[in-house]
Formats: structure tokens, sequence, C-alpha cells
């Protein structure tokens, strides 16, 4: 039986996120980034299971001395070995993994299979309104 997801993983979670074929062309890799205004593209192979992630940084490191790049393949620039977490992580577990690997996307795994994505905006947006509202109910509580 898989966990169950923390709330803050569910509260996060984007479920319907972009995934591309390794073979497909870093051109529509980028198309996809601007279309869907993210920084990072799931790569999955044909069944549907994670082989790994294009991210903006991997296309701006791959750029120089690179006049075909467009027409390059994915896994030719992708990161195979993907820092990935489990739907039962915590905020701490999360915000530890992206900053000691000083990455800003990671995918979130049920098992073997690949059920989201969240990266650091999402993480800081969502603990930046715990915050907000821990303030506010600080703030009733010395003043009523």
């Amino acid at each position: 039986m898989t966990p169950a997801p923390s709330p803050f993983i569910q509260s996060l979670l984007q479920r319907n996120f972009v995934s591309a074929l390794p073979t497909a062309t870093i051109g529509s890799i980028i198309d996809l980034l601007k279309e869907h205004r993210i920084g990072a593209v799931v790569i999955t192979d044909g069944e549907g299971r994670l082989a790994g992630i294009l991210s903006e940084r991997d296309i701006v490191r791959a750029l120089p001395g690179r006049d075909d790049l467009l027409d390059d393949v994915a896994s030719s620039i992708m990161t195979s070995e993907v820092i990935t977490t489990g739907v039962e992580a915590t905020s701490s577990e999360l915000m530890q993994a992206m900053t000691e690997n000083r990455i800003r996307h990671i995918p979130i795994l049920d098992g073997e299979r690949i059920i989201g994505i969240v990266s650091i905006g999402d993480v800081v947006k969502r603990l930046l309104e715990k915050y907000e509202i821990e303030a506010r109910h600080l703030k009733e509580f010395i003043y009523s």
C-alpha cells in the first residue's frame, strides 16, 4: 500500500505536468516551456515512466558553441539522474532536497509512477501563505 500524500505535497502537486519524449527536439521543448510558462519539462519514456528532466538551466548550459541545439533531441542534454521525492515528503524534506541539490523542480513519484512535479516557486508561495495565516491568527489571539 502506498503512503498517503502529505498535506503539503497534496496542496502543491501540479498533476497536469508537461512531459515530452526523449526524442523531442530542444526547439519543441523550448516551445512547451514558453507556452506553459514553466521552467522544466518532465521527460518520460514511451510508457510514461520518468526518463529525465529538461530545464531552462539545462538548455542555457548547452547553448555555448551549439548552433544546431534547437534540432538536437532532449535526451542529449536532459538530466537523466533525476532527484525525486515520494508523495509523503514534508515541506522541510522538499526544501532540503532542492537546496542540497541546487535544483528548482522535483518530480513526485508514487512508487515508480510519476504523478506530478513541484517547483521551488510553488514551495515558497505555499509557505508564505501558511506563515501569513499563522501571523494573522497570532494577531487575532493577541488583540482579542
